[in-house]
């Protein structure tokens, strides 16, 4: 981790070139935000009460944005999962100001200074945000998790919950969380195994705002993270499934990784000094890997960027759709306030569980949702990019003939990836004469936050 304080404003003006660059929307326009404050008083007359279910969230302890609540109770040897899933279609309906806005800005973009919304602030941190201060609405699945981690829908309706408790991931205790929450991730991770999934979570480069400035660094997931995660997973593939057995939807998907991958992950892990039997497969060999060791931790990125791109594919007849890491057909239902796609999918999960065909609207919507999701997290990881070259320029700014200890972990047609082992910055330089796992000593040459930019040469 590294501390930046940003003296000489580099990071906010270099934050605003990104914003500028990208054409990120700013204020949402006056007949949106009207339409939201509109939409914020409708009352919800068509949901049921569970305000009587021991509803929590459990997310970063600064967010108000919050998709997710859930409850877990036992039922003989299996565990069923209450899923409550903010209702943005109550306030939202198809061709409205406020869902063509969502069409034009696809996902909501985190910055480290603000976050570009989805949805207007009076419903993506208010009315339709899952807080623990009155009633909300929600779409709740019923999930059943067998004993040996299999996720089958058991029921989906509108409901309106009482969270009561807003968890945060650097606060919260064991006896915050209900009864059964380590043993479904258990179980959803056995699930795991049995398919063959190489589904990785490898620590990601971050900058994000602390008290003392800006921080940039690698956060791996926490454990208690990985088990809320497994709720999602849990969900999304239980809705999968019903939605592909009713012929509607909007699925995830991923390629499996090539042979030449396999061959060149085999490579990378010999460089790295792991061992990996030649009778172990690529799914089984990761979950041997500990996030916390750097060696194991710079695999781990390998592996997720030999995986084909993840993308999004409507339902189409005798096509079954798959994601090659979740080894499973997969939808993305669990975040609607901050995925366009999650809300359309939620509605047609609604009509197909209750016996009604999917909306001809939600329907007609999948074909260039898929189009505009793609397009979306694609522009979004490329500002993720910038964010952090910037944060790399403004940290070694300054610094420019200093020499670095590094290592190689990653070697590919744009050269040789170096991840420096005293600063979270990540390089590239020509590839010739290296080896994966080589340490190697560089020079600084060059670092350019106006131009997000940082060169090295081998010294």
């Amino acid at each position: 981790m590294k501390t930046i304080k940003d003296w000489s404003g580099a990071l906010a003006a270099g934050l605003d070139a990104i914003r500028g660059q990208y054409k990120l929307p700013g204020a949402f326009p006056a007949e949106v935000e009207a339409a939201a404050e509109a939409a914020a008083r409708r009352p919800l007359d068509a949901h049921a009460d569970r305000t009587s279910v021991p509803f929590v969230t459990l997310d970063p302890v600064s967010s108000t944005d919050l998709d997710q609540a859930f409850a877990i109770e036992r039922s003989g040897g299996d565990l069923i999962l209450h899923y409550a899933i903010a209702d943005v279609g109550w306030f939202v309906s198809p061709d409205d100001p406020i869902d063509r806005e969502a069409w034009a800005r696809g996902v909501t973009i985190y910055l480290p200074d603000d976050k570009v919304r989805l949805y207007p602030a009076a419903l993506s941190e208010g009315a339709a945000s899952l807080l623990p201060d009155g009633e909300r609405p929600a779409v709740i699945f019923t999930v059943r998790v067998a004993g040996d981690g299999q996720a089958s829908l058991q029921a989906v309706e509108r409901a309106r919950i009482r969270s009561r408790a807003k968890l945060g991931y650097a606060t919260v205790t064991a006896a915050d969380l209900p009864d059964g929450f380590d043993e479904l991730a258990r179980r959803v991770a056995a699930a795991e195994l049995h398919r063959g999934a190489w589904r990785t979570d490898p620590p990601q480069q971050e900058l994000r705002r602390s008290e003392r400035g800006f921080v940039l660094g690698f956060r791996p997931m926490s454990p208690v993270e990985r088990c809320n995660a497994a709720l999602s997973l849990a969900a999304n593939l239980a809705i999968a499934q019903s939605l592909l057995a009713h012929g509607a939807g909007l699925f995830r998907t991923m390629a499996e990784p090539g042979k030449k991958a396999i061959k060149r992950l085999r490579h990378s892990a010999t460089a790295f000094g792991l061992e990996w039997p030649a009778n172990i497969g690529l799914e089984q060999f990761e979950r041997g890997l500990d996030p916390a060791d750097p060696k194991h931790a710079a695999f781990m990125l390998a592996i997720r960027r030999a995986g084909q791109d993840a993308g999004y594919a409507p339902f189409q007849p005798g096509v079954v759709p798959w994601h090659s890491a979740v080894a499973a057909t997969y939808v993305h239902a669990t975040a609607p306030l901050r995925r366009l796609a999650d809300r359309y999918v939620n509605e047609a999960a609604l009509a197909v569980a209750n016996g009604r065909s999917v909306p001809e609207p939600i329907e007609a919507a999948f074909a260039p949702l898929a189009e505009t999701m793609d397009r979306a997290d694609a522009r979004a990881a490329q500002i993720d990019s910038a964010v952090i070259e910037l944060a790399e320029a403004v940290v070694l700014s300054g610094r420019v003939g200093d020499r670095f200890e590094g290592r190689v972990t990653d070697i590919d047609q744009r050269g040789a990836r170096v991840q420096l082992c005293s600063d979270p910055v990540v390089t590239r330089i020509p590839g010739d004469g290296l080896a994966l796992g080589e340490a190697v000593t560089l020079t600084l040459t060059e670092a350019d936050p106006v131009r997000r930019l940082t060169r090295f040469a081998r010294a």
